[in-house]
């Protein structure tokens, strides 16, 4: 992930560790397809940068094998697995990669839209990819969180407000971009990269489930910065009730996830 100063989110405590876990149940399927189709395989050097919980890293090493290597990197890296494939570093993208690679499979998750110089870190992906190489990565897009069912009206006037305090006010406050997710196609078709294929992945979600509980863990995570706001206690405390109400349903964000390939036959 990006510099503390970037990323809003610490996932080295207690809420960090349940939102990681959180992020692997709901998006580990749709990155995994996506990575199947890059065709990795046993022997490949691998990269996952905002390795977060470390899923996608332990889901990488049983891939390449003994023969290959993962390098997982993450400013918090106590969730990261320990295993003979596996090399974690604690490292800030922001400062460059943690080596020149060339890496046969980059993947980053929710973490180029954090980042202010995310086009110039994404040639500098492209860069480390060797020839064949593939980069991945998976976004949250600014698609309209939805709500189709609330127990009352005042429920949705506060899901709506909290949606676009946080997603229209916080985030480009913190320089956050909603808008990466759909361009990234373009910024690596740009960068030189062929082969480029996206795919958009959503779902509706239900109080209580993964999804709800998730966002309940962002709004806890942003609570301060929500009462500087003008969000009140009372509202918080409602808004957590109304993640747990079976009685409740919204889609979930849009998860884009797009990969592409550097031109030129594998080595090797």
């Amino acid at each position: 992930m990006g510099s503390n100063d970037e990323y809003i989110y610490d996932t080295g405590d207690d809420l960090g560790a349940i939102q990681v876990d959180l992020l692997a149940k709901l998006l580990d399927d749709p990155t995994v397809r996506c990575l199947e189709a890059t065709g990795v395989q046993a022997g490949w050097h691998c990269l996952d940068l905002g390795a977060g919980g470390g899923s996608i890293t332990r889901w990488l090493a049983d891939r390449v094998g003994p023969g290959g290597r993962v390098v997982a990197v993450d400013l918090d890296t106590s969730h990261l697995p320990e295993r003979p494939e596996v090399e974690v570093r604690r490292h800030d993208v922001n400062d460059g990669l943690p080596d020149d690679g060339p890496y046969d499979l980059i993947h980053a998750r929710l973490l180029m839209k954090h980042l202010a110089r995310r086009e110039e870190i994404l040639k500098e992906l492209v860069g480390a990819l060797a020839p064949g190489g593939w980069l991945v990565t998976g976004d949250f897009s600014g698609r309209e969180r939805t709500v189709l069912a609330a127990p009352s009206s005042a429920d949705r006037q506060l899901w709506d407000r909290i949606m676009y305090l946080t997603h229209e006010v916080m985030a480009p406050a913190l320089g956050i971009s909603v808008h990466w997710a759909r361009a990234a196609y373009g910024h690596m078709t740009a960068a030189g990269l062929t082969e480029g294929h996206a795919v958009a992945h959503s779902q509706t979600m239900d109080g209580g489930s993964a999804g709800c509980l998730l966002f309940r863990n962002y709004l806890n995570q942003l609570t301060p910065r929500l009462l500087q706001e003008g969000v009140t206690e009372a509202d918080l405390h409602r808004f957590g009730e109304l993640m747990a109400d079976p009685g409740f349903t919204a889609w979930f964000y849009e998860y884009v996830v797009t990969r592409a390939r550097k031109p030129g036959a594998p080595v090797g």
